[in-house]
């Protein structure tokens, strides 16, 4: 005798199994696109900005200073949004455990940067007394705290990246992203060593390096969903 019941209820547990993975594959898809996006929105607004702000020099003045003045809430918003999104690339992205926990760095780092600014200095906004800072606030040094860790995750991510890459016979990928990383790393040690140009250098390693690693998460999406 066949228990067609029991038969009903397995495929219907199944159907709902099925049902519930699809679903949780979905939202984590969509995570993951979002994430994607922080990057070539962080770059836009930045230099947008940096094209349109009286008195800002993109290279005397890095782009967190935009946060400053009538109009700093637009960089502000920047730096919240990308943070988020950048957390909910963590949350999506189907890759190891290291590369979440640097995709949340990247976040916790840019939200740090949100609350905290820097200071007006070297002419900026206008009306600003010339020159460089010789002290620092607290809600500046912590600032700093806030983008070293998002600068520091992005070279990481870039190097650990490539090393999937790598493993997986893309060379070209594998290549690129060690690249990225290391003029990103080199434009922050010239910024911070207070190289002429600097906030240029460090502007253009982000955008090299995070969309990078946006174009880098979006090829590893796309396999995994193959």
């Amino acid at each position: 005798m066949i228990d067609t019941a029991g038969t009903a209820g397995t495929a219907g547990t199944a159907s709902t199994a099925g049902t519930a993975s699809t679903a949780s594959d979905a939202r984590v898809s969509a995570l993951a696109k979002a994430g994607i996006l922080a990057a070539p929105l962080f770059t836009v607004a930045a230099v947008v900005q940096a094209a349109t702000r009286d008195g800002y020099d993109i290279t005397r003045h890095p782009v967190s200073m935009l946060a400053l003045g009538d109009l700093g809430w637009v960089q502000t918003t920047s730096f919240v949004v990308t943070g988020l999104l950048s957390l909910a690339a963590a949350a999506g992205t189907r890759a190891a455990k290291t590369t979440k926990m640097l995709h949340a760095a990247i976040g916790v780092g840019l939200l740090i940067a949100a609350v905290f600014r820097m200071d007006a200095s070297d002419g900026f906004p206008l009306g600003t007394p010339g020159g460089r800072l010789t002290t620092m606030s607290s809600h500046m040094i912590l600032h700093n705290v806030g983008g070293s860790l998002s600068f520091f995750s992005m070279i990481a991510l870039c190097f650990v990246l490539a090393a999937g890459f790598r493993r997986s016979g893309q060379r070209g990928w594998a290549v690129s992203g060690r690249i990225a990383g290391v003029l990103f790393a080199l434009g922050l040690a010239w910024a911070m060593t207070g190289g002429t140009g600097g906030a240029l250098t460090l502007f253009l390693g982000v955008a090299v390096a995070w969309n990078w690693i946006a174009a880098a998460t979006l090829r590893r999406h796309r396999r995994a969903s193959r």
